[in-house]
C-alpha cells in the first residue's frame, strides 16, 4: 500500500493494495501490524458504517476528553472528506485538507486525534465506513461550523442537508473548548513518524 502525507501533519492519504481479476477484487481495509509499520499510529476499537443521501454534509465533528483518531473509506458512492486542525496552539490551526474518497478509487483517509472531521456526499448516495480509536462518547461531542469563513472549506456546490446539531455548532473563533496542541516528539522517539511528516 502507499501512504501519502498531506498539508496537515499527521493526516494521511492511504491507497491500499488491491488484488483484482475477472471475478472482482480483494483488499485489506485494516491490518494492525501492516498499518502501524506504514505509519498509521492508532489502535482502533470501534467500526462504523454510515449511509447518506446526495448532498448530505456531516461535520465538522471532534471529541474532547476521549479524542478519536479515524480511518475512513467509501464502499459505495463518493464523498469529499475533510479534516481541520482545531488544536489550539498548533502551527496549522484552522487549516483544512480535503480529499475525494470513493468506491472507485478505494482510497482511505487517516484523521488523527485533535482534528475536526466532516464529509459531503457528491454522488447519488454514499456508504462510508470508518474505524475509531475510541468509542463515541456523548459527553465529549463537539464541533465547529461547517461553513466557518475563517476555515474556508471549499465544499461542493449545491444545497447541503445537515442535522439540526450540525447547523448550530459555533465558529472556530467562538468555540469555548478545543483540543490542545502537543508538539511531536523528536525523530526516532514515540511519534517520530508525525515529526517526519511535519518536516516533509
Amino acid at each position: 500500500m502507499r501512504v501519502e502525507t498531506t498539508a496537515l501533519p499527521g493526516v494521511l492519504l492511504i491507497e491500499p493494495r488491491v488484488f483484482a481479476d475477472e471475478r472482482g477484487f480483494f483488499l485489506e481495509t485494516w491490518s494492525a501490524a501492516r498499518y502501524r509499520e506504514a505509519g498509521v499510529p492508532a489502535d482502533f476499537v470501534q467500526a462504523n458504517h454510515a449511509h447518506s443521501e446526495s448532498g448530505v454534509l456531516r461535520g465538522l465533528h471532534f471529541q474532547l476528553g476521549q479524542p478519536q483518531a479515524k480511518l475512513l473509506w467509501v464502499v459505495a458512492g463518493e464523498i469529499l472528506d475533510v479534516a481541520v486542525d482545531v488544536r489550539r496552539g498548533s502551527p496549522t490551526f484552522g487549516r483544512w485538507v480535503g480529499v475525494v474518497l470513493s468506491a472507485a478509487n478505494r482510497r482511505q483517509l487517516f484523521v488523527p486525534e485533535g482534528f475536526a472531521h466532516g464529509y459531503c456526499v457528491t454522488s447519488d448516495g454514499a456508504d462510508v465506513c470508518y474505524l475509531c480509536s475510541r468509542p463515541y462518547w456523548p459527553a465529549g461531542d463537539r464541533g465547529v461550523r461547517w461553513d466557518d469563513p475563517a476555515i474556508g472549506v471549499d465544499w461542493p456546490a449545491g444545497e447541503k442537508l445537515l442535522s439540526p446539531k450540525d447547523r448550530v455548532w459555533p465558529l472556530l473563533a467562538d468555540a469555548a473548548e478545543l483540543p490542545a496542541y502537543t508538539p511531536p516528539f523528536d525523530k526516532g522517539g514515540p511519534g517520530g513518524l508525525l515529526h517526519r511528516d511535519g518536516q516533509s
